[in-house]
């Protein structure tokens, strides 16, 4: 298992990668703007590097319901940022973001990876993504960003995300993105009851068996919060045990707040399986 992000490439055989979040958001969910600010952002970024951070993942625009941002202003807020980012740090930055002219200035700016959480639905994000060179994240969201989904149904969830997300690695393939450039995220929360998000981190060596990497995405999320009756700023154990099961079934990528607490959880898996 190999990944590609800009000139390097990663042995991905045991190894896990850290992806620290940088919300450029006023009204993220879990920090509620306290990154909004660029100074602030920067200061963000120096930490998580310090706590051991593989990836900088930049983000203008939250995924639930909120006030419209146009684009425009995600440009405004990512571009910068992504910069800023490429001229002090020597790390792969991912842009965070649906919109195919965002992650094409993203890319203009320094970044190697565009972080789709809408699976694609911008019809020019791949072409942009493969005119760069850049790696893509293809991630299952049952309707699309930033609209509710409280009820979502599925007959098997599992076999529809790895279906969906089959197809989503075939068609960035067949959009001129190589193998080792394509990443894919089960969703979780993302039109998932708390139900489904935790039956999909249980099935992660089905979608580990797609074979590409795959990208967790569960820091203090919802559902962890709803299986254990706990608050946002209550879900921290519970996110490294998270990542804790999704690296050990198969997962790569780990997409966290707490850097430094996730940055061990891999680190002692990969010696557990280098061992084994």
């Amino acid at each position: 298992m190999r990944l590609s992000l800009g000139d390097r490439t990663y042995d991905l055989s045991t190894r896990s990668l850290v992806m620290g979040i940088l919300n450029r958001t006023p009204d993220s969910f879990y920090d509620k703007g306290a990154y909004f600010d660029m100074d602030a952002t920067l200061r963000r970024a120096e930490q998580l590097v310090a706590e051991g951070a593989d990836i900088l993942d930049v983000g203008g625009v939250k995924a639930g319901p909120g006030p419209e941002v146009g684009k425009a202003e995600e440009l405004d807020r990512v571009v910068p940022a992504v910069e800023a980012l490429h001229a002090r740090f020597d790390l792969p930055i991912s842009a965070d973001t649906w919109r195919a002219s965002v992650a094409a200035a993203a890319y203009d700016a320094g970044a190697v990876m565009g972080n789709d959480i809408s699976g694609f639905a911008d019809p020019d994000y791949l072409t942009s993504a493969a005119a760069a060179g850049a790696a893509v994240v293809a991630t299952h969201i049952r309707l699309q960003p930033r609209v509710p989904d409280p009820e979502p149904h599925y007959d098997d969830v599992v076999g529809a995300v790895a279906g969906f997300l089959r197809d989503r690695a075939a068609v960035a393939a067949a959009a001129g993105i190589p193998p080792d450039r394509i990443v894919l995220d089960a969703g979780l929360d993302l039109g998932k009851t708390w139900e489904q998000s935790l039956e999909l981190l249980r099935a992660s060596p089905v979608l580990a068996a797609l074979g590409y990497p795959v990208l967790l995405s569960a820091s203090n999320k919802t559902f962890l919060g709803r299986a254990l009756d706990l608050e946002i700023d209550e879900r921290g154990d519970a996110s490294l045990a998270a990542a804790a099961v999704g690296v050990a079934g198969g997962c790569r990528i780990v997409r966290a707040h707490d850097v430094r607490g996730t940055r061990r959880v891999c680190d002692v898996l990969a010696a557990v399986l280098e061992a084994a």
